[in-house]
């Protein structure tokens, strides 16, 4: 006799989340085709050894999915590293990290003086037009993308954020990485996001700040050239068209 209890109806509910929050993720990397081919498969696995219990057919199935699970970690590498960092970036985990690491009090008053710097510089370049990419990282580190520019390492500087941007600068048009309070590199090459939710108005540097910030826990700040409007990508979100006072909010709010 079968036997249904409450650990039962906790493990549906378990797998149902995961199948879903499965299906989500594929559907937002275009792969739904894939995932539905992959569920197929499972359920003609399980019908034929489970059910059918033919041994010579089940066993290769066997085979199948012990060398299929590696095919998948390889093919969906992106995707599996984007869930596990979803799962590390949410708030509450970021709290425990940063009680761990240090004192808040300290650290938001310390942050100030990474935070004003940019939001000046912002401001300064957003009345001239002038555009901008700044990329501040927090606990996934982007050694990756550093790589891919030149080292500056640095203070950060009003100043020297605004020259780095400045039209004639041969750095300007890729983007400034802000790691532990200092200026790392500048002229670093991100990820584009190929997503169909951005609005077809924003340009390349929205869709790489959008890239990295689906990649990575980073704070992306965009600063449009043709229109001069601040915009940050932040957990895969744009927030546009900011103010000074709400860039600043945002940042002190979010950077630790």
């Amino acid at each position: 006799m079968l036997e249904f209890g409450i650990k039962d109806i906790i493990d549906i509910i378990l797998v149902a989340l995961m199948l879903y929050y499965i299906y989500r993720l594929m559907k937002e990397s275009r792969s739904l085709n894939i995932f539905v081919g992959i569920m197929l498969f499972v359920l003609i696995w399980l019908f034929v050894s489970q059910i059918l219990e033919m041994k010579l057919l089940g066993a290769i199935l066997d085979k199948l999915v012990s060398v299929g699970v590696i095919a998948l970690i390889v093919i969906f590498q992106e995707d599996i590293r984007k869930f596990l960092y979803e799962i590390g970036s949410q708030k509450g985990i970021r709290r425990l990290v940063l009680f761990l690491k240090t004192n808040k009090n300290n650290g938001k008053e310390v942050d100030k003086e990474t935070i004003m710097p940019i939001v000046m510089a912002c401001m300064s370049m957003s009345k001239k037009n002038i555009g901008a990419l700044i990329v501040i990282q927090r606990g996934v580190p982007l050694t990756d993308i550093v790589d891919t520019g030149e080292r500056i390492d640095a203070n950060v500087n009003q100043r020297l954020i605004e020259n780095i941007f400045f039209k004639n600068s041969p750095l300007h048009d890729g983007a400034m990485i802000v790691s532990d309070k200092r200026i790392e590199a500048a002229g670093c090459i991100l990820p584009v996001s190929h997503s169909l939710d951005i609005p077809k108005e924003l340009g390349l540097r929205h869709r790489a700040a959008m890239g990295i910030s689906q990649n990575s826990d980073a704070i992306s700040i965009v600063v449009s050239e043709e229109t001069g409007r601040i915009s940050v990508a932040i957990k895969g979100e744009f927030k546009l068209r900011l103010s000074a006072e709400e860039l600043e909010s945002i940042l002190t709010n979010e950077m630790f």
